[in-house]
């Protein structure tokens, strides 16, 4: 999942929103890190769900990583007005766990990132993942979600 989060990072620039879907323990956060390691931010990359939003400087001239978690927030956009995620989204890059049906109208354009466990012969396989990467908006449009993919990952 780190190493995902880099490739991504890759494709990132300022004003780009990211949703993360998955279970507990799917690797959202971890994913999250990988971003955090390909965008070069200050600061350990760790689930902010106690502070609801974690700010991770750029050490390389690039873009902050505004890290969310929206698990705990139960309404959509007027409850994170306090987040000021609008203000923060035109020179950062904002990543909002558990955003789906939350967050959609911060941006025409986003990421969505779906990570689930893979699942074979009536057990889940803890270690293997499935994710699906989708584009959403004219920003998306021309992206190459497809290089993403690794065989056997």
């Amino acid at each position: 999942m780190q190493d995902l989060g880099r490739r991504i990072a890759a494709l990132l620039r300022p004003g780009d929103l990211v949703l993360l879907t998955g279970e507990l323990g799917a690797g959202k956060t971890t994913l999250t890190r990988g971003l955090g390691e390909g965008l070069g931010v200050r600061g350990a990359v760790t689930s902010p769900t106690f502070v609801i939003a974690r700010v991770h400087p750029s050490l390389v001239a690039g873009p902050p990583l505004v890290h969310v978690d929206a698990y705990r927030l139960g309404g959509g956009l007027d409850e994170m007005e306090d987040l000021d995620l609008d203000v923060s989204l035109p020179e950062s890059v904002v990543v909002v766990e558990w955003g789906d049906g939350k967050v959609e109208d911060l941006s025409e354009d986003r990421l969505h990132v779906v990570i689930s466990r893979a699942v074979g012969h009536e057990e889940v396989l803890d270690d293997v993942r499935e994710v699906s990467v989708r584009g959403v908006g004219a920003r998306w449009a021309a992206a190459e979600l497809a290089k993403l993919a690794v065989a056997g990952a």
